[in-house]
């Protein structure tokens, strides 16, 4: 399964995502792609739409059962300690960040 969320999406991105995904919510999509056709997907948005910022989590074969990735600018970040994939707000200490 796939889920991409997102931001400032232009008709002509968001009228291609809705022929693989169902969109749920206005700027949400869900679906169910192979590997090879979820990284076309998202390499054709992201040379389309430089100004597009994206969240995408789908399935892997890892202990948490799934992978984050985004793309553009996005407000947090994600890091992977101990091989689980934990989303970063802020960080209180700055010389303590792992990345």
């Amino acid at each position: 399964m796939t889920v991409i969320v997102a931001n400032d999406t232009p008709p002509a991105i968001r009228g291609m995502l809705k022929r693989w995904f169902v969109e749920p919510k206005p700027n949400v999509f869900v679906g169910t792609l192979n590997r090879r056709t979820r990284a076309k997907v998202v390499d054709y948005v992201t040379r389309n739409a430089k100004e597009m910022s994206l969240l995408i989590i789908h399935s892997d074969p890892n202990c948490q059962g799934f992978r984050i990735e985004r793309h553009g600018a996005p407000d947090r970040r994600d890091c992977e300690m101990s091989g689980l994939w934990l989303v970063a707000e802020q960080w209180v200490e700055e010389d303590n960040q792992p990345f």
